[in-house]
């Protein structure tokens, strides 16, 4: 990481910066202050332009972007590319940014699976306006996100979807056992410009960069090689979407701030806790209706509920019911990852065990970073035993004949009347996995050693 930053440096270092470009030196790709200077650190909102092409804000953006990768977007441009691109073409850029005339590309629009079985909407933008966009977010998340709402936990720096789901927890065992589960109707392909930019427009005083913000969300979309016009919606992909829906939603928490109402906020996943049903049904009608009035957005009735909390789910967690509930992963997270075990460990991929290994574990080890936050450890235990079940299963099944079975089971050190008795049995894979013998054969710790990852916390 540290090797590229110079040549971050480099790059935005050519060609030779005009007359009042040059800034003071600092920690390379890093957030400085502004230096002290009219141009280069203005003072109020008017000059905010000119601190977004500030020598270490481009710096920091063009880092950024590079660790974020991605793929390129309608002009097919690489992330790896945007350096020497910059080298000969910022001068230009900056002037059209410093002028107000700069204007993004369409993005490139695709559709992912969800969960659910649906899709989503997915905008990739060209990997200048990715730039342009990541430092035009770090000026504003630094003047806009101390100003945000405690209880708004999504895409903020220093906070995280477990901060959310402990915040809930809290409420819960504090006796708010009612949960008023918010589900905003497809929030980021519906969100209103005219909405969105009067807010920003009482934030924002430098009309260069609101008439930048606007162009980015009508900049429209392309799909099979056709451009379409974005009247509503900021697309999901984009550096500036998550801040700008911060931005739009804060709304709404000030509104059940000032209602005295407990709650959790991530993105536009929001949870109102309340005593009663009788209240949460109240809480959910004066709420749509706010969302409907104030912001024209939509809740998704099909999604929404008031329920207790332990019949729903937070961010893929869900709680266990009684006056001291306990995180825990919520069923269908359950089934998501049991479908992923399953397809990375079909018996018929055609690789080897250690192979196969790899490949899962690669995927348990990021699964596990967020979901070993729960408290029921039995569960991760028990997804343990069945992977290895099923890795036993793959190995039976690879050795095919019997004499080949029994000369493995023998090299492995089981003895060879009961290494026999194993490769002569009739029974199917997934029942010989379970055989002692086997058992012994690939022990928990040979798993271990050749990289799969145990999801269980280990015991004291």
């Amino acid at each position: 990481m540290d090797e590229t930053r110079p040549k971050i440096q480099k790059e935005l270092a050519s060609p030779p910066l005009k007359q009042g470009e040059t800034l003071p030196g600092g920690k390379e790709g890093s957030e400085t202050s502004p230096a002290k200077g009219p141009t280069e650190s203005p003072a109020s909102t008017d000059r905010m332009m000119e601190e977004v092409c500030e020598r270490e804000n481009l710096k920091a953006a063009l880092f950024q972007v590079r660790s974020n990768g991605g793929s390129p977007g309608v002009d097919g441009m690489t992330v790896d590319a945007l350096g020497d691109h910059l080298k000969t073409q910022w001068p230009t850029y900056r002037a059209q940014l410093l002028q107000g005339t700069y204007q993004p590309r369409p993005v490139k629009r695709v559709k992912i699976p969800k969960p659910d079985g649906g899709s989503r909407n997915l905008g990739i933008p060209t990997v200048l306006d990715r730039f342009v966009q990541q430092a035009v977010l770090q000026v504003l998340q630094r003047q806009w996100d101390p100003t945000f709402s405690e209880h708004s936990y999504g895409f903020r720096p220093k906070r995280s979807a477990h901060q959310a789901v402990a915040q809930a927890q809290k409420y819960i065992a504090e006796g708010y056992g009612w949960v008023v589960d918010l589900d905003l109707e497809k929030f980021f392909d519906r969100v209103n410009h005219d909405v969105l930019m009067a807010r920003a427009a009482r934030r924002i005083a430098d009309k260069r960069l609101l008439k930048l913000l606007r162009a980015f969300l009508n900049a429209g979309v392309m799909e099979d090689g056709l451009v379409s016009p974005t009247e509503e919606g900021t697309p999901q992909g984009g550096p500036l979407s998550p801040l700008l829906s911060n931005l739009l939603l804060d709304e709404l928490d000030r509104e059940l701030e000032s209602r005295g109402l407990r709650f959790v906020r991530y993105a536009d996943d929001c949870n109102i806790y309340v005593r009663s049903e009788r209240a949460g049904q109240r809480v959910m009608a004066s709420v749509k209706s706010f969302l409907s009035r104030r912001l024209r957005l939509k809740v998704n009735d099909a999604k929404s509920a008031v329920a207790r909390p332990d019949t729903r789910k937070f961010l893929g967690f869900s709680f266990t019911a009684g006056r001291e509930p306990k995180r825990r992963i919520a069923p269908k997270a359950l089934d998501r990852v049991k479908d992923r075990i399953r397809e990375l460990t079909r018996r018929v991929r055609g690789i080897s065990l250690q192979e196969m290994v790899d490949s899962l574990g690669g995927y348990l080890r990021g699964w596990r970073g967020y979901f070993a936050y729960c408290q029921t450890p039995s569960v991760l235990e028990g997804l343990d035993q069945w992977i290895r079940h099923r890795l036993r299963a793959v190995i039976w099944k690879q050795w095919k004949r019997g004499r080949t079975r029994y000369e493995r089971l023998c090299d492995r050190g089981i003895p060879t009347q009961e290494a026999a008795k194993a490769a002569g049995s009739p029974h199917g894979a997934w029942r010989m996995s379970l055989s002692p013998a086997l058992k012994r054969a690939y022990r928990n710790a040979d798993f271990l050693s050749m990289g799969l990852p145990s999801l269980a916390p280990a015991r004291a």
